[in-house]
């Protein structure tokens, strides 16, 4: 998926009301930027980190500015926007990347399912199960080399869990897809201790059939895209193979 617009550099101020970012732009200039993630961004939202910005000239919308990525200065980003892996994931089962799910022909996203929920993809094909794919973006790391989820409570999270499990007591396919926003990690975990009931509802849904699948990401200032990177999940216990 590349970015509708090129990306500016900028240095973040500070990150405050969860999805506003004062930025100080390259020629001195300070802006206000969307930030398009509801989490704690933890080590991601530091006075003085490198990040770039994409402009809009949409009169409808306030902030000219949204935050796209951090820029860790040493060659690896990380995305931060959380709607960006909806839309490189879209791109990746459309052009049959998901090598899991590349036998479906149909994919539908935001489609309603549940209690008043909406799946991020519904795929189906001929002679196939339909397949319910929600997805979420990885984007802590606390440990070098290492991924986690999430970064903050997320009773909405364990609620997705627990209605993609009900998904497969009916015949369908439930898949949790965890697309890893940084490339400086090869390993993926729960953050437990930020969310038991998170992890609780993860350790759940498996047995109960949902399936897990983690992807990584290339990321640069021109896009961000889905690559079947092997990313290797850790320290769950007696999570089921899958």
């Amino acid at each position: 998926m590349q970015f509708e617009t090129p990306l500016v550099p900028a240095r973040l101020i500070r990150r405050y009301k969860r999805f506003l970012a004062d930025c100080r732009l390259e020629n001195g200039r300070e802006v206000t930027a969307h930030c398009a993630n509801p989490g704690s961004m933890m080590g991601l939202a530091n006075p003085g980190e490198k990040i770039w910005l994409e402009p809009n000239s949409d009169s409808k919308k306030k902030l000219k500015y949204g935050w796209r990525l951090v820029d860790h200065e040493n060659g690896d980003f990380t995305g931060v926007d959380t709607s960006v892996p909806n839309k490189a994931l879209r791109a990746a089962l459309e052009a049959k990347e998901i090598s899991e799910l590349a036998n479906y022909e149909t994919v539908r996203p935001e489609v309603r399912y549940g209690e008043n929920s909406r799946i991020d993809f519904l795929l189906s094909g001929p002679g196939l199960p339909d397949a319910y794919v929600e997805v979420k973006s990885v984007t802590l790391s606390r440990q070098t080399g290492l991924a986690e989820f999430p970064d903050s409570v997320t009773a909405r999270g364990t609620k997705h869990l627990e209605e993609l499990a009900a998904i497969t007591a009916k015949g369908y396919r439930a898949i949790m897809l965890y697309l890893v926003q940084r490339t400086d990690c090869d390993r993926f975990t729960l953050a437990a201790d930020i969310d038991p009931a998170y992890a609780a509802a993860f350790g759940a849904a498996r047995q109960k059939g949902v399936e897990r699948l983690i992807y990584g990401t290339r990321i640069s200032p021109k896009g961000i895209w889905v690559t079947s990177a092997d990313i290797q999940m850790v320290g769950i216990g007696n999570e089921p193979h899958g």
